[in-house]
């Protein structure tokens, strides 16, 4: 797949997500803890991801611990992709990817922003309009507070996310073309 250059526009406010049509658009949204080490796999996999020439129909989003401050993302994205860490008891740097549906279809909660996280997505289904949303989670070991290392592990695994992110966002983005 040859991605097109872009250089991917940092925003500060959520007037963003409203200065253009989005109806073709996919948010990839980072969430997670920073500073908790493996638990932000999220944040550095969009960090990583806003050092590449995105697509034109692709967004990224470091969703960090937000929770409803991230609500406006859901009225002018059809589609939203997550990238989050989870521990499933599968090897770490293990990646998967779900379809949730409710709060009780995303992984067991790490810290307090999967709270917010599952409350939210709740909150998004009682909206006029819902997104497509799909959720990559990133299997870790341990939590590790107060550090923005992450285990070698997960550290390796973050560019096969990112290609697995441009695959899944190709497919989507042909159905919404």
């Amino acid at each position: 797949m040859k991605i097109p250059e872009r250089v991917p526009i940092a925003t500060s406010s959520d007037s963003f997500f409203f200065e253009k049509d989005k109806s073709k658009s996919i948010l990839v949204m980072g969430v997670g803890n920073y500073l908790m080490g493996d638990e932000g796999i999220g944040v550095h996999a969009i960090q990583h991801m806003s050092k590449l020439a995105l697509p034109e129909y692709l967004d990224i989003l470091d969703g960090g611990t937000g929770g409803f401050l991230l609500l406006s993302c859901f009225q002018v994205y059809p589609t939203i992709i997550f990238v989050d860490a989870t521990m499933d008891g599968k090897p770490a740097g293990t990646i998967s990817i779900i379809r949730p549906k409710f709060a009780s279809d995303f992984p067991s909660a790490l810290s307090v922003h999967d709270v917010g996280l599952k409350d939210m997505v709740e909150a998004v289904y009682l909206m006029d309009k819902v997104p497509d949303i799909h959720l990559f989670t990133i299997s870790i070991e341990e939590l590790n507070p107060m550090t923005i290392e992450l285990s070698q592990k997960v550290k390796d695994v973050i560019p096969k996310l990112i290609n697995q992110i441009f695959e899944q966002s190709e497919k989507l983005h042909l159905k919404l073309s």
